[in-house]
């Protein structure tokens, strides 16, 4: 019996048709094209996804330097002393003090490096 493929094609492009919404004309209508964008839209995204994390850390590292060396230290030593005092406060919440609690760090900073 023949097969025919019409079915499973038509279901194939509408699925690049959906992954390509929002993207110029050409390559929203054809097909061939379409799936050559949709590839680089998501090693793009994957790749972003990546990138973010990085560049939330440098952001927190410096607004954390930034910080410390008000109170007279740097962020190596900041995070040194933290580390002897095993004190376990992740660096995301260590910027959000030093914005937004400016006296919550100073208190982690002191004790950090009291001895």
């Amino acid at each position: 019996m023949r097969v025919k493929r019409g079915v499973t094609s038509r279901a194939r492009h509408n699925k690049i048709r959906r992954g390509t919404k929002g993207f110029t004309h050409s390559n929203r209508v054809s097909i061939k094209r379409g799936r050559q964008a949709l590839v680089k839209a998501l090693e793009n995204a994957h790749r972003d996804r990546r990138e973010r994390k990085r560049s939330f850390r440098q952001l927190w590292n410096t607004r954390i330097n930034a910080a410390a060396r008000l109170h007279g230290t740097t962020y190596s030593v900041f995070i040194k002393a933290l580390k002897d005092a095993k004190i376990g406060l992740d660096r995301k919440v260590l910027a959000e003090l030093a914005v937004n609690e400016p006296h919550a760090f100073e208190a982690v900073l002191k004790a950090a490096t009291k001895k």
